[in-house]
């Protein structure tokens, strides 16, 4: 905690994916005038937070979060899986947080407002894992606190913090949200369709 009691709090932007269903770096792709990318670190609520590391395989990537003030971190073995973007992430933050918000690069929706909130909930009670979720069904992004840093860096392949989650399910508290804050673009289809929402 800081001298004002208050935890502070990380967030690694997890943007180091092949996109293999999508054809091309998806995150380029542009829904509405703004690239998947871009609506992603406009959602990060920077203010509230003591650092913000973007976790990339992609030059322009890297070239936008130092745009935005964010700390890079390449990843340079993308065919580990999630696992090693959240390692590397988690690395990278965990001697100045004492949690992190792990937030997906891919939910073009996903409002600043919603995660800031999120964080007023996890504060108001830091010993829990908090998810963003709908109707109940947890999604991205999640807060984990620093004592289950050791268990997401321990993660292999394509596992995400699910397993950490399902390892904790007494700790989980849901940020209820909109549908399609959740919403992720896997397909150019997707991609489409949540350019008419």
């Amino acid at each position: 905690m800081n001298g004002n009691g208050i935890v502070p709090v990380g967030c690694v932007v997890m943007a180091a994916g092949n996109a293999a269903r999508f054809g091309e770096n998806k995150l380029q792709a542009v829904i509405n005038g703004r690239t998947l990318i871009r609506r992603a670190l406009d959602a990060v609520p920077a203010e509230k937070l003591a650092a913000v590391c973007v976790v990339t395989q992609y030059d322009r990537i890297a070239e936008l979060a130092e745009e935005y003030g964010f700390l890079c971190v390449r990843n340079d073995r993308p065919e580990l899986g999630v696992s090693h973007t959240i390692r590397l992430g988690t690395e990278a933050l965990r001697d100045k947080c004492g949690a992190i918000v792990y937030q997906v690069a891919d939910q073009p929706l996903l409002r600043r407002e919603s995660v800031s909130a999120m964080l007023d909930v996890y504060l108001a009670a830091p010993d829990r894992i908090v998810a963003m979720a709908h109707g109940g069904v947890r999604g991205n992004p999640c807060i984990f606190p620093a004592d289950l840093f050791p268990e997401l860096c321990a993660l292999t392949g394509d596992t995400g913090g699910s397993a950490v989650i399902r390892r904790h399910p007494e700790r989980l508290r849901l940020f209820e949200t909109e549908a399609l804050e959740l919403a992720d673009v896997d397909t150019p289809e997707k991609l489409n369709e949540l350019s008419e929402k």
